[in-house]
């Protein structure tokens, strides 16, 4: 007779699967209150105290952690290994389903260090880990949606399916250990380990990439709060890979500000974004930033989504619209459009780091949450608080474009955006000639040299703002100075690639 191993924290589906296993001719070995619960569901139990002859000790910590029982579930089916078995007084454990202590779900109950470290699992990920290391005489089984599977193959388990399983306990065990890890470098500050380890979850299977051709998958991360935690889908089809960054884009532009403002992003760029005095007219100013750009975009707000809003949005085509709250009237006029994703946003950014990928691994970064060091006037005369304002506004815009990023803005509103571009004085063309009326301009970065201050001259720019720090600063301010357009440095930069 075969035997497996059962212990679970989580007694769901643990019936099932005994009864399974006892149909099959298995002996079923347990642990603790899982044994106690079987036996009470009328399922006969040998207690792993009567094979190892040694009682559960330290409340619990120490029951597992045996020679007979792991060497029974890392024996091959060698001779060799089978006269050890038998000299020992050791039997063969075949099978082997372990969930483990619930660490990740007890971070969210506030508990105390001493509280918290009682729920870090020690003898069910060495069960886990023995048996996937010998998945080819031994069945590991640790997620219970593989319970039909197991059914399916239990008096024939193919190499394939071993492996299935194997990989998966692997992944699962990992995981786990990454959830701790990344709770104990939270405790001390620490933000780039030697070994990192990401407590990463499949959420969502998407339905294709950025093309058609990539195939994609949003994780999530377990110990992160964030948009993609707890957002709420009112409306529309499934988010798609490209939704999900260019949502995330757009979230992330209206949460710099607290002003009422709309943003209008389209490729992960912002298009149009504007600070109104109401609902309405954000999103009317955001929509003149930019009318082609916008189609077939998203919005976002950072205020609650009117119905008034909702009719003027209804025109046009978008593919997403993001706010923290919506006008019970603007939801039903939106649903209107049955593929439009409407997005309830319940959390502000709150990820501190940001991870990008390249060819054989990924760089990682804090997020760029500042905005300015200082504001320090560098041309003659004083500045209208008019214009600083509008200056900051810009500001906030060009930090969230691609570099090169130049934003031209009239009453705070981002009527021309040059991003993406190689050089600094073409991305100030594209913003200044789209704009054709603005006031301020705003770079992501120093000016090199006076050329993009030069050009903002000829298309009446009164203010500009940029970070400074170019060995040339004074050829830009000589040339602001002499043009009589205000400049003021912040002393950061903000770079987007």
């Amino acid at each position: 007779m075969k035997r497996a191993l059962i212990s679970a924290y989580n007694k769901d589906h643990i019936e099932k699967l005994a009864k399974v296993l006892v149909n099959n001719e298995y002996e079923i070995l347990s642990t603790g209150n899982t044994a106690k619960y079987l036996e009470e569901h009328g399922i006969k139990v040998i207690k792993v105290e009567e094979i190892t002859e040694f009682p559960e000790i330290l409340d619990g910590r120490v029951k597992t952690l045996h020679p007979k029982i792991h060497g029974g579930i890392l024996s091959r089916n060698t001779e060799k290994d089978k006269k050890t078995l038998e000299k020992l007084n050791i039997k063969k454990i075949d099978f082997v389903y372990v969930n483990l202590y619930p660490f990740e779900e007890k971070l969210n109950e506030n508990l105390e260090l001493k509280e918290l470290i009682e729920f870090i699992d020690i003898g069910g990920p060495t069960l886990i880990r023995a048996a996937a290391k010998n998945f080819e005489n031994t069945i590991i089984l640790v997620d219970p949606d593989d319970i039909d599977l197991i059914i399916e193959k239990i008096n024939n388990f193919d190499f394939e399916t071993k492996l299935y399983l194997a990989a998966k306990a692997f992944n699962f065990t990992a995981y786990y250990d990454s959830v701790i890890s990344s709770y104990f470098n939270k405790l001390i500050n620490k933000e780039f380990p030697e070994y990192m380890a990401l407590p990463l979850k499949k959420r969502n299977e998407l339905r294709y990439g950025e093309n058609p051709h990539q195939k994609a998958v949003y994780y999530e991360n377990a110990l992160e709060k964030g948009l993609f935690k707890d957002f709420e889908q009112l409306n529309g089809k499934e988010l798609s890979y490209n939704n999900f960054k260019d949502i995330d884009m757009a979230w992330k532009v209206v949460n710099e500000f607290d002003e009422k403002v709309c943003c209008a992003v389209k490729h992960q760029t912002p298009c149009g974004v504007a600070v109104g005095r109401d609902n309405l007219e954000a999103y009317k100013k955001a929509y003149e930033c930019d009318p082609i750009s916008i189609f077939g975009g998203i919005v976002a707000f950072n205020h609650k989504v009117t119905a008034e809003t909702a009719k003027e949005m209804k025109k046009i085509f978008l593919e997403v619209i993001i706010a923290p709250e919506f006008e019970e009237e603007a939801i039903e006029i939106l649903r209107k459009k049955k593929n439009l994703r409407i997005i309830k946003a319940k959390t502000n950014p709150s990820q501190k780091l940001e991870y990008s990928s390249v060819d054989g691994g990924i760089l990682v970064q804090e997020r760029d949450l500042k905005l300015f060091e200082s504001l320090k006037i560098v041309t003659n005369g004083p500045v209208a608080e008019y214009l600083i304002e509008d200056m900051i506004f810009a500001f906030k815009v060009v930090k969230h474009a691609k570099s090169n990023a130049i934003v031209v803005s009239n009453g705070k509103m981002a009527k021309g955006i040059g991003s993406g571009q190689p050089n600094r004085i073409w991305a100030a063309i594209d913003a200044l000639d789209r704009a054709k009326d603005g006031v301020v301009l705003a770079s992501d970065a120093f000016f090199p040299f006076d050329d993009v201050v030069r050009k903002a001259g000829k298309y009446n720019i009164k203010a500009i703002i940029q970070p400074g720090g170019s060995i040339r600063d004074e050829d830009s301010i000589n040339a602001a100075n002499e043009l009589g357009i205000s400049m003021i440095f912040t002393n950061m930069r903000h770079f987007k690639h």
